[in-house]
């Protein structure tokens, strides 16, 4: 089966001995006109596994040669073009034939039908039948309307109907030219020529013509017309086929809003406003005799001699130096303007081609709307051969869509397949979506092949493609063991399996094909859409007897001397682009795209990155799975997959930094989802430690991050750098990983108490401080005892479990100090005991007292019986055992308080003193401290009691002083001062009862003594002492005369 859209061309109808001038389809009806003005009519299948037959013929239809055909649906009817006039035959009976009289001297004539929506604020054109996408119309009545357009001579005149009713004509005149060629470029414009380099377009509307304008075209001279030896050979065929024919212009609508010129060897695509539409431009080998649409594909006629043979596909030894002796047609894309089938006619056998001219091709015809199948006759060019064999009719018939695209897709026309599934309705190709998102994958693996990483990436993310498929086209250095050989990307992406092909040969030289392939990607130049490179004219040929002339033979000298400089050129040659490190760039960029994204979509799921050493590692799930993750947007996939994202992202990031980037690397180290298995011997040949103890950590890997710092304090001598790294790791591990900090602990306090200790003190993580307290105490007793100190001053301990093992502690470092005979250790433990004992309350102060030896650490002893409110023991032991007269005297300031059980602590003292027990010294010692404690606290003790203790033997003048200050206490009477206030209490009362028995009169004969005038029921005041009687408002004033007068 032949590449390309549409299968090989079959003979419908063979042996047809008129000559035919005309063609039309119309159903499954094929109406051939002929030079005699006959008219056949047959009907052919759907397939071409049978001939057309014969329906009927018209003998005569028309008095001379039929010039062109068409079928007119909406009035049922036949248009043929004849003497110069069109001329309405109803179908199927032919009669009566309705000439159109205002087409005399008609030369071409175009059909437009379409459905037009009325009455709406603008009439929206839809072409019925259309592969294409369909356009929004406006609102209306819809209305199906088909528009004749006929060029005359220096007129055009237009013939319309609407849903079958005749509408008024109209005509376009003054015309510079006569129109040769005609088409619609919409419903209501033309495109026409009126030579085969000329051509104007006219709007129905307005009927303003304006020419046509096109760039000139960039190709060189040698890409003209170019013929090979014997392309004039049988041109004495009895049709007269070939040279002798006056060139027509060629022009055919491709789609909605744009026409096909032909000018020369160049198609040129023009819109409404008579320029081209696209930079883009056909190039064909020579001009096209004919061309045709079958939507969305141009068919082209191409003279023999014009093509090489390395143009056709299947042919042994092609070269571009040789030609093909036949017509060819050319099959191109309308969309991309790329040759997609090349065929010779007749058609032979794929291993050989024609050695000469044997036919003539010509009146390609397409089915109505431009649909498959089309037509194009064949016939002999000798005149025997077509005297006798006679012509045949061929018919294309186009491939299936989906197998179209599929066809594309398998010779890397990606751009292409996306074209013609962009312009294809969704109706006409099965799951139209999901195969144009994967031909975009497709093209992007394309693109990425050919280091467009940008394009592809920027499809990649657009697609949602599953990161490890873009991961595995790099090598194994980023993709690990994702990576995917060249040859299989394309499958990998969902595309077919390259062909198992023998490598050829390997040639010591390189071709000229390879060196002109590569100066055509170096050098930039105008977009232009040309056929495979052809080989320059040969010598000899019709191009370089007839056409070599005008500004060819002008530049010819200057392209000699470019040809002879080449060479030299050619040495110069650009420096090659560093793809590798663009590519791993671009991928940084899509990565980093992708990361926060997906981070985005775990959170959804509330999964972060700091339970990344929870989930199952990358290394768990095989290259198959991850490459089988599904292409979908991230919100429609499972957290399972997210994770399975989220982890090939990041290792391929990290990879990617520590190639190009490798400061980057500590932050992806910290929070990220990397693959330690495949990046941590990566970072250890890079000597990158710090990077691979954040690595360790984030994956909650201590115990490697620990190892590895404690290898790397080998190398250091310092003691200070040699354990801080541990430390501070260490500070930063919470309470459930206590067993890794006290096992690698360890050897950091083998090393430094001092500095290994401060793991325990770091305020970054609490750790569980009774089992901290077990586990340091199992070390050393001291160094857990200093822990508890920090807790108790640092952290505000106030526990009694705490102090009281802080105190047992003191206990027994104080014992087995002594046995030691550490007399400094012991101590200074002592003295710590001493001082937590005597200046905390928050201990056990009994159970302490059981813990004591019963003959040492007494002064302990006495601190804590004096917790215990045992005074009078605890001052025992201070005089008895260890006679320190001024601890026992300084223990009594210390709990002394007035008016409180122990306001007699001093008494106890001397009585402890002056009668002393059994225990106790020889009374002969004791005796000069009580009584210093006699003179010096004499105010804190009671005299009666102080004087019954002293022995009979102590003399006046010994406590002289206490006497004294005994003697200065005062004696007032208690009684004497509560009945001298009563009695002033009563001398006061009985005065106030006097004052308020006083009583004034006011008569109606009373005077005011300030104003002199009668009181009567005015408001009044009363003055003291004697009572002076006043106007209220007089007050005042009577105030200050009586104080004057008294002064």
């Amino acid at each position: 089966m032949p590449v390309g859209p549409f299968d090989a061309p079959e003979i419908v109808l063979d042996g047809f001995k008129e000559r035919a001038e005309a063609l039309a389809v119309q159903g499954d009806k094929l109406f051939v006109g002929t030079s005699t003005g006959n008219l056949h009519v047959y009907t052919y299948g759907e397939t071409g596994e049978q001939q057309a037959q014969l329906v009927e013929t018209r003998k005569t239809l028309c008095r001379r040669s039929i010039e062109q055909l068409a079928f007119i649906k909406d009035v049922n009817s036949l248009v043929v073009l004849s003497e110069a006039q069109l001329t309405l035959f109803p179908y199927p009976t032919y009669s009566p034939p309705t000439p159109l009289v205002k087409t005399k001297g008609a030369l071409c004539f175009a059909l437009h039908t379409g459905v037009e929506y009325l009455d709406a604020d603008t009439t929206v054109a839809a072409t019925p039948g259309t592969p294409g996408k369909g356009k929004s119309v406006g609102k209306g009545v819809p209305a199906l309307v088909t528009r004749l357009a006929v060029g005359c001579r220096r007129k055009i005149v237009l013939y319309s109907w609407k849903d079958g009713e005749p509408q008024d004509v109209q005509e376009v005149g003054g015309l510079a030219h006569s129109p040769r060629a005609i088409t619609f470029v919409d419903g209501e414009t033309l495109c026409w020529g009126h030579t085969p380099t000329d051509y104007c377009l006219t709007s129905v509307k307005t009927s303003i013509t304006v020419d046509v304008t096109t760039p000139i075209p960039t190709t060189s001279s040698t890409n003209s017309i170019s013929m090979g030896m014997g392309a004039l050979s049988g041109l004495g065929g009895y049709m007269t086929l070939g040279l002798g024919a006056k060139t027509r212009p060629n022009v055919i609508n491709v789609n909605e809003d744009e026409a096909l010129i032909a000018k020369d060897n160049n198609g040129f695509l023009v819109g409404r406003e008579g320029k081209t539409t696209r930079s883009e431009s056909i190039d064909w080998p020579a001009p096209p005799d004919e061309l045709a649409l079958v939507k969305p594909y141009v068919f082209a006629i191409l003279p023999p001699g014009s093509v090489p043979t390395s143009h056709v596909e299947g042919v042994p030894g092609a070269s571009a130096s040789t030609f093909v002796q036949s017509p060819v047609i050319e099959i191109r894309s309308s969309i991309s303007l790329s040759t997609v089938q090349t065929i010779p006619f007749p058609p032979s056998a794929p291993t050989s081609l024609p050695s000469a001219a044997t036919h003539a091709v010509r009146l390609l015809t397409p089915s109505p709307s431009a649909k498959s199948p089309l037509f194009v006759i064949s016939t002999p060019t000798d005149r025997t051969a077509a005297t006798h064999a006679g012509s045949a009719i061929w018919c294309f018939r186009m491939k299936a869509w989906n197998q179209q695209i599929d066809e594309l897709v398998e010779t890397g026309s990606y751009a292409d397949a996306l074209s013609l599934l962009e312009s294809l309705d969704a109706a006409l190709v099965a799951d139209k979506d999901r195969k144009q998102k994967q031909v975009r994958a497709l093209q992007a693996v394309d693109h990425f092949r050919n280091a467009k990483y940008d394009d592809a990436i920027n499809a990649f993310i657009e697609l949602d493609i599953n990161p490890a498929k873009v991961v595995a086209l790099y090598p194994e250095s980023i993709s690990g063991r994702l990576s995917v050989p060249r040859d299989e990307w394309i499958p990998l992406f969902g595309g077919p399996k390259p062909p198992q092909v023998a490598p050829p040969p390997t040639s010591p030289s390189v071709s000229s094909t390879d060196v002109s392939g590569t100066a055509a990607e170096q050098e930039g130049g105008p977009k232009s859409v040309e056929s495979p490179p052809r080989a320059g004219t040969p010598q000899g040929s019709i191009r370089n007897v007839l056409l070599k002339t005008g500004l060819e033979s002008l530049v010819s000298t200057g392209m000699a001397k470019d040809d002879d400089t080449a060479s030299i050129r050619s040495v110069r040659r650009p420096p090659k682009p560093d793809n590798f490190h663009r590519s791993i760039e671009t991928l940084m960029r899509y990565l980093s795209d992708r990361r926060p994204k997906i981070a985005g979509a775990l959170t959804a799921f509330h999964i972060t990155p700091m339970q990344s050493h929870e989930m199952p590692t990358l290394s768990a799930t095989s290259k198959e799975d991850l490459l089988d993750l599904p292409n979908a947007p991230l919100s429609s996939l499972s957290p399972e997959e997210l994770v399975r994202f989220a982890q090939i992202v990041d290792t391929a990031l990290f990879k990617s930094y520590l190639l190009v980037r490798p400061g980057l690397l500590a932050s992806l180290c910290r929070v990220g989802w990397c693959e330690v298995s495949e990046v941590e011997e990566l970072l250890r040949e890079r000597e990158k430690y710090q990077e691979m103890i954040y690595l360790y950590h984030s994956r909650k890997m201590h115990g490697k991050a620990l190892d590895l710092l404690r290898q790397l304090s080998e190398k250091e001598t310092d003691p200070h750098e040699k354990l801080m790294p541990t430390v501070n790791y260490l500070q930063r591990l919470g309470p459930e990983h206590l067993d890794q900090i006290f096992e690698h602990s360890r050897w950091v306090f083998e090393q430094d108490r001092d500095i290994a200790f401060e793991i325990f003190t770091s305020e970054e993580a609490e750790l569980p401080k009774e089992r901290v307290a077990d586990f340091l105490e199992r070390l050393d007793p001291a160094i857990c005892a200093r822990y508890i100190e920090f807790l108790i001053s640092e952290r505000g301990e106030t526990s009694r479990h705490f102090h009281d093992r802080l105190a047992q502690l003191y206990l027994r470092m104080t014992v087995n100090a002594k046995k030691r005979g550490d007399d400094a250790v012991r101590r200074a433990t002592y003295d710590k005991l001493l001082q937590f004992i005597d200046t905390t309350e928050h201990y056990s102060a009994d159970r302490l007292f059981a813990s004591l030896p019963s003959e040492d650490l007494f002064e302990a002893k006495a601190i804590l019986l004096g917790r215990l409110g045992r005074h009078d023991s605890a001052l025992e032991v201070y005089v008895y055992r260890l006679q320190d007269f001024q601890k026992a005297e300084e223990y009594c300031k210390r709990v002394y308080q007035p008016n409180s059980p122990t306001s007699h602590v001093f008494l106890t003292l001397l009585r402890i003193y002056l009668l002393p027990g059994p225990s106790a010294p020889a009374a002969a010692e004791l005796l000069p401290p009580a009584l210093e404690l006699i003179s010096r606290h004499s105010p804190r003790l009671d005299p009666v009691a102080t004087l019954q203790l002293l022995p009979p033997l102590v003399t006046a003048q010994d406590v002289r002083a206490f006497l004294l200050e005994s003697l200065k206490a005062p004696v007032f009477d208690t009684r004497v001062v509560r009945n001298i206030h009563k009695s002033r209490e009563d001398q006061v009362a009985r005065r106030l009862v006097v004052l308020q028995s006083k009583r004034v009169r006011i008569t109606e004969s009373r005077i005011c003594p300030q104003c002199h005038k009668r009181l009567g029921g005015s408001v009044i005041a009363v003055h003291a002492p004697h009572g002076e009687v006043t106007h209220y408002q007089c007050r005042e004033a009577f105030s200050r005369k009586l104080k004057e007068t008294r002064t």
